[in-house]
């Protein structure tokens, strides 16, 4: 069984989710791993062919028009 937890920041673990962790797993053996998920817009800007579009995207977007792309 394998189930990912999104959290905005560490902050938001609390006792109800270890709770449900609990009920989902009961007395299986699990392995935690916690990973900082990368910011997408971020990752998707660093690469300027990527970059170029995204920014002729939302320049098309304001103005109305459709918008195909080609994602290599």
């Amino acid at each position: 069984m394998y189930t990912t937890y999104h959290l905005t920041s560490a902050q938001e673990i609390t006792t109800d989710v270890i709770e449900a962790i609990k009920t989902a797993f009961k007395s299986k053996p699990i392995k935690l791993t916690i990973e900082v998920e990368d910011d997408e817009t971020a990752y998707l800007l660093g690469n300027s062919a990527n970059k170029e579009m995204l920014i002729k995207s939302i320049e098309q977007d304001k103005k109305g028009q459709s918008v195909l792309a080609n994602l290599k």
